[in-house]
């Protein structure tokens, strides 16, 4: 299928969120995700199907100071 990942086509094989965010190496890691204009909480990532022509927006939290 096919996705927009932060502003860039992309395919994608994922079924779930949790799918991608494991594909993209973010596990475990403090990310924010928007899927369709839409937060998705932490909580619901396995259970939130993606979807051809999705838009998502992955945000990863980087410390500094």
């Amino acid at each position: 299928m096919q996705i927009v990942l932060n502003g860039e086509q992309r395919d994608c094989s994922a079924q779930t969120v949790f799918d991608l965010i494991s594909e993209l190496g973010y596990v475990g890691k403090r990310i924010a995700v928007e899927l369709n204009g839409e937060i998705v909480p932490k909580s619901q990532h396995e259970a939130t199907a993606l979807n051809n022509g999705d838009q998502l927006e992955i945000v990863v939290a980087v410390g500094g100071g």
